[in-house]
């Protein structure tokens, strides 16, 4: 490898060529501030706050490839006064609400202003005018928080190949908006939520209801249940300062309880009903020439994608609802019955690594008798928010246990949280349907990683191979779906999830610095935590949950049977392309 050699503050330093400033300055111990630089995703320089001195010229460093001879100096007069002025002139156009900004505790502009010693906005004039776009279920835009950086616009184009926002006008008025100005809710949005990771302030963030679920807590007329996704368990420990990756299942269910929720659930539980559902369906579509590929449906944000852009293959989708919609379903129905509580009279509360499970809790299709399988749902952020709120020591919590019947799950359930785990939990379960007996197998570990897009041939028990794709980030759904209408590729399963590396980064996951981001990842860690819980677990497979066999025997019967198409399966809805 061709390497080039310069000096940063006089150290020499050889790099591998179009290596750039700031990562050769990072190898040796030197940190250049960056804003708008968001590694592989955004790396534009528009901000300036990562300028260096090279000759007399001052230069942005997230862009500027190394040269041999290069003379590069990071912390001149005018180096730390143009990086200053460039935050000075950013906070003059700022909403400086820091005391009351849901970012107000991980805001990279507020800690770059501390680290650069600002003390005063020397430039007063002029403010852009701000709007306020509420009109998402999932995401509300703060225009006047937007530093213009760029972050959101590239994520949600580049990564997520979804584009609803991007720059509008020009010098002081330009703007990050939807096309036409149109609100959010009224674009091809998919409620991801990464352009809310993404962004360094809090001009992005969900849509909170938290004060709506504390209502809900106090009024003695209501039975409030809630239910827990798999990923919450492996990142909710970062909102309390544990290393990423940390698992803090038990200490989560003590802290709900004393939220005061009448019931905790394990949303696990209906993830290992999903694959009874899912699998029964898949092996149907097989034996009987359904429509295939069968694309999963857990990942609301994946349907919408579906609906907006790809409305020929509704068909694909699994008619299955997501496993929190399934369990609020059955809690509403089942669970009601079994307690002699009013279906109206029971609210049900999701915690969800995710923002498009809120608008997903709103949507027509979701709901039985007039009642919405879920009402509420709150991100992980929103849980640990509550947590702080009560006043709980959440670090020096005992351990608890979810409550039954809906507590009780098994591993295959816990990996629903990682890319590739949907597939796996299937495979654990029609591998024993079809063979009619136990297989020693668990871990079919050629579906895991955390590539964006991976293929497998798996060989069935009756003599079948499928054909399987994994992909997790739209853009690279996009790509899997492109290839099947060029007829370039032939599936007869897809698992999609529409954040990179499954839900354990979900739009509604604890905020990680973009510094952090670049030296440690995030999805690696948590996908570990969610395959260690797996294994700690000493059921694995679905259909071995004793509570799932429990519910078809008094209650549904049997998996795709009528009580089930009626409580725990859906359809979609052709959505308009702009």
């Amino acid at each position: 490898m061709e390497k080039v050699r310069l000096t940063i503050d006089g150290i020499e330093v050889e790099v591998p060529k179009e290596t750039t400033v700031l990562e050769a300055a990072r190898t040796v111990g030197i940190e250049i501030p960056t804003l708008c630089f968001l590694k592989d995703i955004n790396e534009v320089a528009s901000c300036r706050v990562c300028v260096v001195e090279i000759g007399k010229k001052l230069i942005g460093a997230c862009t500027l490839v190394c040269e041999n001879g290069m003379e590069v100096k990071t912390n001149t007069a005018a180096v730390r006064e143009a990086r200053k002025m460039v935050v000075e002139l950013l906070l003059s156009n700022h909403k400086r609400e820091c005391t009351t900004c849901i970012r107000s505790e991980n805001c990279e502009l507020k800690k770059l202003s501390k680290d650069l010693n600002v003390r005063e906005i020397k430039y007063q004039g002029e403010k852009t005018v701000s709007q306020i776009d509420c009109s998402s279920t999932s995401v509300i835009r703060d225009t006047e928080k937007c530093v213009l950086c760029g972050r959101c616009i590239n994520t949600c184009k580049n990564i997520q190949s979804v584009a609803a926002i991007n720059f509008s006008q020009r010098g002081f008025n330009t703007k990050v908006t939807t096309v036409y100005d149109r609100p959010l809710s009224e674009t091809t949005c998919v409620n991801c939520g990464q352009c809310i990771m993404s962004c360094p302030v809090g001009a992005l963030h969900e849509k909170e209801c938290i004060k709506e679920v504390w209502k809900a807590i106090a009024d003695p007329d209501k039975y409030v249940v809630v239910q827990t996704a798999p990923a919450i368990r492996v990142a909710l420990g970062e909102e309390f300062n544990l290393p990423i990756g940390t698992r803090v299942t038990g200490k989560m269910v003590s802290a709900l309880k004393k939220l005061g929720f009448d019931k905790v659930f394990d949303t696990d539980f209906a993830a290992d009903l999903t694959i009874m559902e899912e699998g029964t369906e898949l092996i149907n579509r097989l034996q009987n020439g359904g429509v295939l590929p069968l694309m999963t449906s857990c990942c609301p944000g994946w349907v919408k994608f579906v609906e907006h852009n790809y409305p020929e293959m509704l068909d694909n989708l699994s008619t299955c609802k997501s496993p929190s919609e399934m369990e609020g379903a059955l809690i509403k129905s089942y669970f009601a019955e079994k307690m002699n509580i009013a279906p109206e009279k029971i609210v049900v509360v999701s915690i969800m690594p995710c923002v498009a499970k809120k608008f997903e809790g709103q949507r027509e299709e979701l709901s039985n008798s007039s009642l919405q399988d879920v009402d509420y749902v709150l991100t992980t952020r929103e849980l640990s928010q509550m947590i702080k709120e009560a006043g709980i020591d959440f670090l020096n919590l005992k351990e608890d246990k979810f409550d039954n019947p809906f507590g009780e799950s098994t591993g295959a359930a816990v990996i629903f949280g990682a890319t590739g785990g949907v597939a796996e939990a299937a495979l654990r379960t029609i591998s024993e349907i079809l063979s009619g007996k136990d297989i020693d197998t668990i871990n079919y570990t050629a579906v895991r990683g955390t590539e964006g897009i991976r293929e497998v041939y798996i060989d069935l028990p009756d003599g079948r191979t499928i054909t399987a794709a994994i992909a997790s980030g739209l853009g690279n759904a996009r790509l899997v779906l492109e290839s099947i209408k060029k007829k370039e590729k032939k599936y007869d399963f897809i698992e999609v999830m529409a954040c990179p590396g499954g839900c354990v980064t979900g739009g509604g996951q604890p905020i990680v610095d973009s510094k952090i981001r670049e030296k440690i990842d995030i999805k690696a860690e948590r996908v570990k935590a969610i395959y260690d819980e797996d294994e700690a677990l000493t059921i694995r497979k679905s259909h071995k949950n004793p509570y799932i066999i429990k519910i078809y025997e008094e209650y549904l019967k049997e998996p795709n049977g009528h009580l089930s198409h009626k409580l725990l399966h859906t359809h979609y809805i052709k959505r308009n392309k702009f």
